[in-house]
């Protein structure tokens, strides 16, 4: 985040007036509505019993002008004659309760929370359960750090929800992948869990937030810094038809399904407009086509960058007006702050527009509880600081990293290693020795956490351990120590691959291939070692790492993302089979060769005249170093699916909607006329029987794709994921899965005016190896 001295200067200011207004206790949260002061009484707006429209309307009308507008930045400062102490919108819970922000310190008796694996390997487990349990405690863990007086917001600005479009990009690693439908997903989950809801949903009582998550980065922003472009002056080109059905949706499960109560709108333009200035896709999309009713924070300094960068705005009053009249109500900066008088007294914006913005600021911290009384004689006050780090939560963090861990490559049951036969082991790389890799950006300080090398020393008598290279970025090597390390033990493990300085926000990768002489030590040291060796990768995106793939003497190969506080451990379990890994990958690993396309480019699609080969598992058209999806056990699973699962789908029987003709004689009908009512008629189930027909007990992801006919057109993805399911099975268990599938919703895709039809004809239902035909009829 853009950030400036400004900002710290502000941070300090807030927690100054915060300390000096406080009546209460400093181990008590700042909140408004003290029961015990005589104003309270007097105040509209802290009773309680009325609704929260009608207590903000009365609170947004005692301030004067300077006081509204000293409320539309991040740090958000007290009004002491009313009783509201300072507020700090900006607080980051990506994988657990951060540091990122301002409103948690960790600087009193809580000191870390509950570290989760980075996003995109909790990802990897495709499980819905998971995700939802981790936004549960990180949701609890930062009420708990709220109620101990140690924070001054509960505002957290997660989860990102961007899809993982280039694999450079270097936020990636904070998505759950490439896929709309996984990322949607993960962001009901998610949001579910950290503000309290039911892992199903609708069951916050009166609209009361336990914590408030906010999905970013609104909209088509998975670019930061590449050559000489940055995303403060970046123009996404994207069709109607790749905002459709890749960009929107899961903004659109974010706010309708989720019920999220904060969006960050992002830092590039979209076809030209800044997004924190476009009325259509903050206003006429967000609040009044997809029902959002929270707040809308910009990415930091996003306001100021419509002026300094994108050159949208000719005067920083124009800046503020634009983002005003948007619909954006908190400005992360000091923008709005400097700039809303003067724009009013110009006449550029309107003091409704900012009372509008105050209205959905102040209904989210009442929602919080901030406004009656202290919160922690309230609903959530019995959360207890105690939660934070609780033996549950940190077997929850084990739980995530076993479940996502990725086995690429396993040649003659290399792995597990036996814990009786094996005394000795080398461990070799520059990231075997460091627990900061481990937990990848946007972090918090972990409960506790353990190097792989020493979580790997647990299970052998002998280790050698030597880094290789000075550093990740492998600059230069120590071949011939590493080699001495791994040609007299039993096993050799590499932990190789990359970190933050590698990829990180405002740094996009120019390569896919391992960094420095990394690839030049991996083929050293399987050379001479004994036996093949087990080659583990930390990275957030992918690696072309082809040369280990077809190495037989590189015989395993695990890919651990940044696994969090109790990576090491979940990685050391597989590897001496305690654990069966089950991973599968959410995003797909592309060669090198990748690299000549634009990071500019934003088309999802192919377009074969110019041998543009698209983007992600559904549309693109080249090589793959590994596919999405792909993730080895060690065990067998075999799938069926069943007769009951029908092979013919009339929609022509279910609806009266138009059928237009295209090329080829290919028929479509709009999603929309068909109707909701005529959709939901639609629907079906397909059920599958699952097998582990293997020796080894084992948890994994079923993975239930739709695959198009040839002859299918418009644009439609070559593949397209309808479902997922985690199922644990004990070896030579079966289990039956039943899959529910909405043709409106999983067999569309957009045309090129972005509107969403199915097409007649074939597709192919398919899980591993098993297809079942499914014809349309229109």
């Amino acid at each position: 985040m853009k950030l400036h001295s400004t900002l710290a200067l502000i941070s300090t200011l807030l927690w100054l007036t915060l300390t000096l207004i406080s009546t209460t206790e400093s181990t008590q949260p700042p909140f408004s509505c003290d029961s015990s002061l005589p104003l309270t009484k007097s105040l509209k707006f802290c009773q309680s019993a009325l609704p929260i429209s009608v207590r903000v309307k009365d609170l947004v009308s005692r301030l004067t002008l300077d006081e509204k507008i000293s409320q539309l930045v991040n740090s958000a400062p007290a009004i002491p004659r009313l009783g509201i102490p300072a507020y700090e919108w900006w607080s980051e819970s990506l994988h657990g309760v951060g540091a990122a922000g301002r409103g948690i310190f960790f600087n009193g008796s809580i000191v870390g929370a509950t570290s989760f694996p980075q996003v995109i390997l909790t990802a990897s487990s495709f499980d819905e359960n998971l995700w939802y349990r981790i936004g549960q405690v990180i949701g609890r863990e930062a009420r708990g750090v709220y109620n101990a007086g140690e924070a001054v917001g509960m505002t957290f600005w997660a989860p990102n929800i961007n899809i993982f479009r280039d694999p450079r990009w270097g936020r990636g690693q904070e998505t759950p992948g490439e896929d709309p439908t996984v990322t949607g997903k993960y962001a009901i989950r998610y949001v579910r869990g950290v503000q309290g809801d039911s892992f199903e949903g609708g069951k916050l009582k009166k609209g009361h937030l336990q914590a408030s998550a906010c999905c970013k980065h609104f909209t088509a922003y998975d670019l930061d810094q590449w050559k000489t472009l940055d995303r403060f002056s970046f123009n996404a080109i994207v069709t109607p038809q790749d905002m459709a059905d890749t960009f929107q949706p899961p903004f659109q499960d974010c706010i309708q399904k989720a019920q999220a109560s904060g969006i960050m709108c992002s830092y590039n333009s979209v076809n030209g407009i800044p997004s924190c200035a476009n009325y259509n896709l903050l206003t006429k999309t967000a609040r009044q086509q997809w029902g959002f009713h929270g707040y809308i924070t910009s990415d930091c300094d996003a306001v100021q960058v419509m002026h300094d960068n994108h050159k949208y705005a000719k005067t920083p009053e124009d800046a503020a007006a634009f983002a005003l009249k948007a619909g954006m109500d908190v400005n992360c900066g000091d923008y709005l702050r400097k700039y809303t008088k003067s724009a009013i007294m110009q006449k550029k914006v309107s003091e409704a527009h900012v009372d509008r913005a105050l209205h959905n600021l102040f209904s989210i911290r009442m929602r919080l509880g901030l406004f009656n009384g202290n919160p922690t004689k309230q609903l959530f006050g019995n959360i207890s600081p105690n939660l934070v780090c609780a033996q549950q939560h940190q077997e929850l963090a084990l739980e995530a990293a076993r479940s996502g861990i990725v086995l690429l490559k396993n040649t003659g049951k290399l792995l597990p290693l036996s814990k009786a036969k094996t005394n000795s082991l080398a461990v070799i790389g520059p990231n075997a020795n460091s627990v900061y890799v481990l937990r990848g950006n946007y972090d918090g300080p972990p409960c506790k956490s353990v190097e792989i090398l020493k979580a790997l020393s647990g299970y052998v008598k002998t280790v050698q351990y030597h880094p290789g290279c000075n550093a990740v970025n492998c600059t230069s090597v120590a071949i011939d120590q590493a080699v001495n390390a791994a040609k007299n033990v039993d096993y050799v493990v590499l932990v190789m691959g990359l970190d933050q300085g590698q990829e990180r926000e405002q740094f996009d990768r120019d390569d896919l291939v391992l960094p420095g002489q990394q690839e030049k030590l991996i083929t050293s040291v399987a050379k001479a070692a004994k036996k093949p060796v087990i080659l583990v990768l930390l990275s957030g995106g992918p690696v072309d790492v082809s040369f280990a793939k077809i190495n037989p003497k590189i015989g395993s190969i695990l890919w651990a993302g940044y696994p969090g506080e109790a990576g090491g451990l979940a990685l050391s379990e597989i590897i001496f089979g305690e654990h069966n890994p089950g991973g599968k990958l959410p995003i797909t690993w592309y060669p090198q060769e990748f690299v000549k396309i634009p990071m500019t480019d934003m088309r999802m699609r192919p377009n074969p005249a110019t041998g543009y080969p698209g983007r992600t598992y559904r549309f693109y058209k080249g090589p793959k170093v590994f596919e999405f999806g792909y993730g080895l056990s060690y065990t067998t699973y075999s799938y069926e699916f069943s007769a009951v699962t029908p092979k013919t789908v009339q929609l022509n029987q279910l609806s009266n909607a138009k059928t237009v003709q295209v090329s080829d004689s290919i028929r479509y009908m709009s999603v929309d006329e068909i109707g909701r009512d005529n959709c939901e008629k639609a629907k079906f189930s397909a059920h599958v029987s699952v097998k582990n027909s293997g020796e080894m007990d084992g948890k994994h992801p079923v993975l239930l794709f739709v695959k198009q006919d040839d002859k299918v057109q418009n644009g439609s993805p070559v593949k397209q994921l309808v479902g997922f399911q985690s199922v644990s099975l004990k070896a030579g268990e079966n289990s039956q899965l039943v899959f529910e599938i909405s043709p409106c919703e999983h067999l569309s895709s957009a045309n090129e005016d972005g509107l969403m039809m199915i097409e007649e004809g074939s597709r192919y239902l398919v899980i591993g190896d098993a297809e079942h035909p499914i014809n349309i009829m229109i």
